[in-house]
């Protein structure tokens, strides 16, 4: 997330917000649009600006501390974070928090809560408004450039993840927070029936992926597990209280305790997925081919919504293949901090290279697998693995049912007679059910397989990739051992707000 410095924080905090007058049981909808998407063109100022952090970025290592409420803590057990595509370069040394700080973190946390929980909804929301303004000006080539270095993405992901995103994430759950006080039961006179909608009486602890760079649109902060960066996720937020959001490594199993707990825990899960494009032979071959080499490939396949198994009609085979071979030729990995064109980078770390690499040993040394292009892995500068499309002759393959999170992308080639029986296999195969594309300009095929495959992805794309959701667009989540749905992630409406919240209900009588 965003840190300030202490004069800027309490001025932020001293700030009478000059909102448009929200009140509670009163408040209307705020007006709210999804961030923009530099370009980074050649000569414009957000390049420049980016070039310039990015710069300021090499060679250099930031130490982190753990922080409770307004105090640093520097502990004695300290690790470092390497940049994916160079790991001579420690980005970052990090605290580690024992189990007597992270007591600390949460009672600190539980102290604040009651100002923030009494703070009018209107204010909150201003706050968060506030930050969105700040990520999206003045803060926002150091989130990128640190996204770049910390976590290996090109330009464009980090633009669309760390900044675009981000920002959506505060205005729009600001906006369903104001909207949801508006939400209210009926009332029968003499009876005056109202809903207070209030945190949940305890704390929130959130372990989020490494791919997102500052997870925090449903939470009020929570930092991603492989990156450290104290402007990303170090300190308050503008305007927010001391131990509000408090920021911890868990590596550790956090639920050990829960029954020690005065509430009841709440689970909000998203849990990874094994998604498929589906091809029928009246599908554009165009838009097969850019769609799941983009799908299966940006940022290296360390997507939960990336596409990695491709079910192609035989008829259709030849031409796809040669135009996957042919772009696949086109794609460059490397250093995106040097190189604005590269395609993507190494995947995020050591642990991570070993399990991709063991899975394209297993493709090589399966008789029901073939490689077509790529899967070399080279590991002396940076964690680098060369994008791998596979076939199998087998659609119970293992590489075709387990979640790999790497460049790895496995092609079953089916009879154009059985599309039916694929479509039954496509839902049946895995135990995920995130996301999913159809391509056909057949329309009976397009509603028959949307029918056949209702349950099989949480997140539904008829001819196009099945990456790329937006906020306020396309709820996203899965279902299965996907996850919750919707509410576990990002949200529409209320949703992912709602797993945070408790309701008090309250009965007026007029008096006679």
């Amino acid at each position: 997330m965003l840190s300030l410095c202490p004069a800027l924080r309490r001025a932020l905090q001293a700030r009478p917000w000059r909102g448009p007058g929200l009140r509670w049981k009163h408040a209307p909808s705020l007006k709210v649009a999804n961030e923009p998407v530099l370009a980074f063109t050649q000569g414009s100022p957000e390049r420049d600006a980016l070039q310039k952090a990015l710069k300021h970025l090499k060679g250099q290592t930031e130490a982190i501390p753990c922080v409770v409420g307004d105090e640093e803590v520097w502990t004695s057990d300290v690790q470092y974070q390497v940049s994916p595509f160079n790991h001579g370069h420690k980005v970052a040394k990090f605290c580690y928090a024992d189990t007597a700080l992270l007591n600390r973190a949460i009672e600190a946390a539980l102290a604040a809560r009651k100002e923030w929980d009494l703070k009018p909804v209107a204010d909150r929301a201003q706050i968060f408004l506030k930050a969105a303004d700040m990520l999206s000006g003045p803060r926002r080539a150091e989130v990128l450039a640190k996204t770049m270095v910390g976590q290996g993405k090109t330009v464009i992901q980090a633009e669309i993840d760390a900044a675009a995103e981000l920002i959506d994430f505060f205005r729009f759950n600001a906006k369903f927070a104001v909207e949801l006080e508006g939400q209210q039961p009926l009332s029968v006179p003499p009876s005056t029936n109202s809903v207070v909608y209030r945190g949940l009486e305890g704390f929130v602890a959130a372990i989020s992926p490494f791919n997102f760079t500052a997870i925090g649109g449903n939470l009020a902060g929570a930092p991603a597990l492989m990156v450290r960066w104290p402007s990303l996720s170090r300190g308050p937020q503008p305007g927010l209280p001391s131990g509000f959001s408090t920021f911890k490594h868990l590596w550790k199993q956090v639920a050990q305790n829960l029954d020690q707990f005065r509430t009841f825990p709440r689970l909000a899960g998203e849990c990874g997925g094994k998604n498929f494009h589906f091809v029928h032979c009246s599908a554009d071959v165009d838009s097969v081919v850019s769609g799941t080499l983009r799908s299966a490939f940006e940022y290296g396949g360390q997507k939960c919504s990336a596409c990695s198994r491709l079910y192609v009609p035989q008829s259709l085979w030849p031409q796809i293949k040669g135009r996957l071979l042919e772009e696949h030729g086109r794609i460059k990995v490397g250093n995106p901090a040097e190189d604005f064109g590269t395609f993507f980078s190494a995947v995020i770390d050591a642990k991570s290279f070993g399990r991709i690499k063991k899975w394209l040993e297993h493709a090589r040394s399966s008789p029901s697998l073939t490689i077509l292009a790529g899967g070399k892995c080279d590991d002396s500068v940076g964690y680098f693995v060369e994008p791998c499309i596979v076939q199998s002759k087998d659609p119970q393959e293992p590489i075709m049912k387990e979640e790999i999170f790497g460049p790895v992308l496995t092609v079953y080639v089916y009879p154009d007679d059985k599309y039916k029986e694929t479509l039954q296999l496509v839902d049946s195969t895995t135990s995920y059910g995130l996301t999913g594309a159809v391509f056909a300009q057949d329309k009976d095929v397009v509603q028959e397989a949307t029918t056949m495959l209702r349950n099989a992805a949480g997140n539904f794309y008829i001819n196009d990739k099945s990456t790329g959701s937006v906020v306020g667009q396309q709820p996203f989540g899965g279902s299965r051992a996907s996850g919750k749905g919707a509410a576990a992630f990002y949200s529409q409406g209320c949703g992912g707000l709602l797993m945070f919240l408790g309701k008090w209900r309250d009965l007026l009588r007029s008096a006679h």
